[in-house]
């Protein structure tokens, strides 16, 4: 017997769906920001990293910097792939090191305390 094309699913959940494509552009535009406001950028990788530690890098950092975790394609986008369309002139050769569990430091400090 041929299935009933009137019986269609239900979602009974209250939450909304969160628009993708918006929240990505917010980040591409956060990031954006960051290149402007701040004068070193660090790309970071991380294994098993623990939701505490993280919570006190970014506690340390709160005042001179700014940590962001998001997709790789993401932030490559927004720092730019070629140097056609970069955010600032040498910034899409940080793009090429975004790979695996990485993430981007922007920051006033100098390298030495950041290294630290």
């Amino acid at each position: 017997m041929p299935k009933s094309k009137r019986n269609r699913p239900v979602t009974l959940s209250k939450t909304k769906k969160k628009p993708g494509l918006e929240r990505k552009g917010k980040v591409v535009a956060e990031i954006k920001d960051a290149v402007d406001k701040y004068s070193s950028a660090y790309v970071f990788t991380y294994d098993n990293m623990r939701n505490q530690k993280l919570k006190d890098l970014r506690e340390q950092l709160k005042s001179s910097s700014r940590i962001f975790l998001a997709g790789k394609k993401v932030m490559q986008i927004a720092l730019g792939r070629s140097a056609a369309d970069e955010a600032k002139t040498g910034l899409h050769k940080l793009s090429k090191f975004l790979q695996g569990n990485s993430g981007l430091l922007f920051t006033n400090l100098p390298r030495d305390d950041v290294e630290r």
